[in-house]
């Protein structure tokens, strides 16, 4: 089991971002907080948006490509600018914006605006206001998919709309289950700074447990250990079992401890990423 300080430099904690903040000024309180060099969030959140923010912090970091692509979930509102029938809606949504879909980042976004496709697996309008103006709706996305765009164009099919309010719900693995809020965060860290870090140890999720929930896992023998962590290429004969099916990166480990991740290559099992060494 990592002690605290080991965390602080190779996890991820949760933060449940609140609406005013950027993503990037919730992370470097985050940074200040801990005195740490580095820590980066997994996909960003509109100021005005809250919910579920994952942030690595340290040498986590180097992983943070790895989590930043999965699907996400969202809860929001949209306002119809003018009376509008729930069925209808839905209707529209599943014609127009339910599987894959083209996008161009709005004006604001931190990305080059390209058009590019992007995947939507559920939304569903699940309630309506009285005046029949504003719908709360759920929804689960590709990574990178912007709501608030959905909610633009669709609004324009119906003679005006925009989305209201929104929050992430889940972020690959990270969900609302376990999330902190800045307030919690804070006196948790003044505590660790006073030589108590039991709680901020229960609020930093391992960096390696987080590589076996969401990449293929290959067991590397004793022997290997050593020349891999020079950043050497994972042979078959490093291998202890079967490999499992890997689509491009998995974790490579001793037993339960972690020593890298890797890419799929032709030539080998796998070619060095990242090497916890």
């Amino acid at each position: 089991m990592a002690d605290v300080k080991s965390l602080v430099n190779f996890g991820i904690i949760n933060i449940d971002k609140p609406t005013g903040p950027t993503s990037f000024s919730v992370t470097e309180f985050v940074r200040k907080s801990l005195g740490i060099s580095k820590a980066s969030h997994m996909g960003t959140l509109d100021p005005k948006v809250t919910g579920v923010l994952p942030i690595t912090l340290g040498r986590a970091c180097r992983l943070a490509s790895h989590l930043i692509k999965h699907d996400k979930t969202y809860v929001g509102i949209l306002h119809a600018h003018k009376e509008q029938k729930i069925e209808e809606l839905q209707k529209i949504v599943n014609e127009k914006f339910l599987g894959k879909i083209k996008q161009t980042p709005p004006h604001k976004s931190a990305v080059k605006r390209v058009e590019r496709t992007r995947e939507v697996y559920e939304f569903r309008f699940t309630e309506a206001s009285k005046d029949n103006k504003y719908f709360l709706f759920e929804c689960k996305v590709e990574g990178g998919t912007y709501i608030r765009k959905i909610c633009s164009d669709l609004g324009e099919m119906i003679g005006g709309g925009n989305m209201a309010e929104l929050r992430r719900t889940a972020a690959g693995i990270f969900d609302e289950k376990k999330i902190y809020d800045l307030f919690e965060f804070e006196k948790v860290v003044a505590k660790y700074k006073n030589g108590d870090g039991k709680k901020l140890k229960e609020m930093i999720v391992p960096a390696e447990d987080v590589v076996k929930k969401i990449l293929p896992v290959v067991q590397v023998k004793k022997d290997s250990v050593k020349k891999l962590y020079t950043g050497t290429k994972v042979l078959r004969t490093d291998v202890i079992g079967e490999i499992p099916e890997i689509k491009d990166y998995f974790g490579a480990f001793y037993g339960e401890k972690f020593v890298g991740v890797y890419e799929k290559c032709d030539d080998a099992v796998g070619k060095a990423e990242f090497v916890n060494n």
